[in-house]
């Protein structure tokens, strides 16, 4: 199969919402009067970012949620995005599900595909992505105009969210890699999510005008907050006894093999939790006066929402435990050229 045989049967597609799609040298796609194009790209390198053995169906899926997950981060909403494929061989039985898991996510998102490259040599897989956010006013001194969630916005007071769990990935790779034992239920709940995240898209949309600063959490939740506290010039205390909950797996344990604690130690659930990554959830800062606006947007995404701290006017990150005292901050994020 050659190289644009290839494109044709599995990467192209209708582009409704694209004024010209993939078969040209650039593809063109036309703003709507008030909105910025945002842009993220991310790449996934085999060995690096996924197993081998990993499931091509799973692995198209991730490979585009990841970047509809910096999307979210910002509060915009999908509009298209192009692909970078190398390939070590034109493989059919690989090729297929890999389009479909990509294309799946891709549909329900109403994100278009509208071009990109192929080559062959080791499996790289680049997606760049573009969506639409509303201009806006600057928020503070020195920010762009625009309604988009910035990382540079928290302030001192603010409270400090996560959507849904956290850890569960984390969790899957050190079972993975044999340094943690995991019942089967639980394995298999934590893989998927290593392998399936979910872009918190419908969550990112509502939090506009709502959350005053965000980031999603790829590398590690301490990592991720971190860009947002050295954005703003501000610190924050963390609540650890809050954060550890945010693992979901823990019910496979007490079903399966009594309590958590007898299989995994509380450093080590709270090391997957608080700097584990490959979560793709959002981290983001609100007003306490914007509480009952956070849960609204909650509600309205279908996405559970924890409070799990405060923004303090001190720079640093604390940690505490559920009465208040210091808890020992040894937990590292993942950095790609220290790992």
């Amino acid at each position: 199969m050659g190289e644009f045989e290839l494109i044709q049967r599995y990467f192209t597609r209708p582009t409704p919402h694209a004024v010209l799609g993939v078969g040209d040298d650039c593809a063109l796609l036309q703003m709507a009067p008030g909105m910025q194009l945002a842009v993220s790209s991310d790449m996934l390198v085999a060995g690096r970012h996924f197993f081998a053995d990993t499931d091509p169906h799973h692995l198209g899926h991730k490979a585009l949620a990841v970047n509809l997950s910096d999307l979210a981060a910002c509060g915009a909403r999908p509009l298209a995005f192009t692909l970078a494929l190398a390939l070590p061989t034109a493989d059919p039985a690989w090729l297929e599900p890999f389009s479909q898991g990509l294309l799946a996510l891709a549909d329900a998102h109403g994100c278009e595909l509208i071009g990109g490259d192929t080559t062959q040599g080791p499996l790289n897989i680049c997606i760049t992505v573009f969506g639409e956010v509303p201009a806006g006013t600057a928020r503070r001194p020195g920010q762009p105009a625009t309604q988009a969630l910035l990382r540079g916005g928290a302030q001192p007071g603010d409270d400090v969210y996560v959507s849904g769990t956290l850890g569960d990935a984390r969790l899957a790779l050190e079972a993975l890699q044999g340094r943690i034992q995991l019942p089967d239920a639980a394995l298999h709940a934590a893989r998927l999510r290593l392998e399936q995240p979910t872009p918190r898209v419908a969550l990112g949309l509502a939090l506009r005008g709502v959350a005053s600063a965000a980031a999603d959490i790829s590398d590690g939740l301490l990592g991720d907050l971190g860009h947002i506290l050295q954005r703003s010039a501000v610190g924050a205390t963390l609540d650890t006894s809050t954060a550890i909950h945010l693992l979901a797996v823990q019910a496979y344990f007490t079903r399966a093999s009594g309590p958590i604690d007898h299989m995994l130690s509380p450093q080590t659930a709270l090391q997957c939790v608080l700097a584990g990554g490959d979560d793709y959830e959002l981290v983001f800062t609100a007003p306490a006066a914007q509480r009952a606006m956070v849960q609204a947007a909650s509600w309205a995404s279908h996405t559970p929402v924890t409070r799990i701290g405060q923004i303090d006017a001190a720079p640093g990150l604390r940690l505490v435990d559920g009465h208040g005292a210091p808890v020992a901050n040894t937990f590292t994020s993942f950095d790609h050229f220290k790992a």
